[in-house]
């Protein structure tokens, strides 16, 4: 049981898992999204509008459906990959949740208001440079600029932004797929499944029908939980007892309540807006001796005296699995893709 009704974005997301009433009264409205979608594609594509070729290759890692799909993971699964890989990579980000006006680099002690709390994540656990903007370009110039021992950007998000020229696209779905089918606002697609890339993964534990035969699975894994006050302080999930609350501000709540409840923990769960900033404290009142928080999370927590002194929170680190060769696919990209 929630213990929170969900949000109008969750009841949303649910209509458009199919073709109902709502779905078939907006579909005239997605035929226009989409005629204008292909246009500005098309245009990039022929010319029309310009792209900037940065001096090292660019790998996006994003998603067509709207909402969170697991993202964060994929891109700290990568820059681990190509750094094994004998490359030195740095990421780029729009910097969801934080205000990016202008560029900026996004060190370990960054605040997430200014930030974002992704970006803040991958700088502290992919211990790789990070800059966020609105503009793509500026990010990438900018992170080259203050570190030109990076020889390969990962994008995290960044699909349609077409004026940033890539070596290689990965677009990332999870169980639900591709939804009914239908673009925004009809469905939850911002682009045809249809839509050219590099590789697909999906971040499930059984890959949805109707995906091709190359498509590589992904699954999140965590084992333990660490104190927020105190990270160095781990146990294991199975040894976690009493009455545990389990809060999630990330795209698809719903995902880590059954990784949770997988590892055979009995939850009370709290789903809560993507990029929530706890400064509400929503965990005042609540009765419970442990909560558990995703690593997105703990990164505003920690910043907040009165949560980081709560002895029942305790944070679930999460790490990708994936089964499939996306280093070596990747990889061949990056060798052979010429730069400006």
């Amino acid at each position: 049981m929630s213990s929170r009704p969900d949000s109008f974005e969750q009841r949303l997301t649910a209509a458009w898992q199919r073709r109902g009433v709502l779905a078939c009264l907006l579909w005239p409205v997605s035929i226009l999204f989409a005629v204008l979608t292909a246009l500005r594609r098309n245009l990039y594509r022929v010319g029309w509008l310009s792209s900037t070729r940065m001096p090292v290759p660019v790998v996006v890692v994003g998603n067509i459906f709207v909402g969170g799909t697991g993202k964060t993971p994929l891109v700290l699964w990568l820059v681990d990959a190509l750094r094994q890989a004998g490359f030195v990579p740095g990421v780029i980000s729009r910097g969801y949740g934080g205000q990016p006006d202008a560029v900026a680099e996004v060190l370990p002690d960054s605040l997430p208001v200014q930030v974002g709390d992704e970006p803040l994540l991958i700088a502290q656990r992919g211990h790789c440079p990070v800059v966020v903007g609105r503009d793509r370009v500026a990010a990438a110039s900018a992170l080259l600029l203050r570190h030109p021992a990076v020889d390969v950007i990962i994008s995290d998000d960044g699909l349609q932004h077409y004026r940033l020229q890539r070596a290689a696209e990965i677009v990332l779905f999870d169980e639900r797929g591709g939804g009914n089918g239908w673009l925004l606002p009809a469905g939850p697609l911002r682009e045809p499944m249809s839509r050219r890339r590099d590789v697909t993964v999906v971040n499930a534990r059984q890959v949805p029908a109707g995906f091709p035969p190359a498509t590589l699975q992904m699954t999140l894994i965590g084992t333990t939980a660490e104190a927020l006050a105190d990270r160095s302080r781990a146990v294991a999930l199975s040894g976690l007892g009493g009455t545990i609350l389990a809060a999630a501000g990330i795209g698809n709540p719903e995902r880590f309540f059954r990784m949770l409840r997988a590892a055979g923990l009995s939850i009370t769960t709290m789903p809560l807006p993507d990029h929530h900033d706890f400064s509400d404290n929503p965990f005042a009142g609540i009765s419970a001796d442990v909560i558990l928080i995703t690593e997105k999370d703990a990164v505003k927590c920690v910043q907040i005296e009165a949560l980081k002194t709560d002895p029942r929170l305790w944070v679930v680190p999460v790490a990708a699995h994936i089964d499939g060769p996306l280093t070596e696919l990747i990889v061949e990209k990056l060798r052979g893709y010429p730069t400006a």
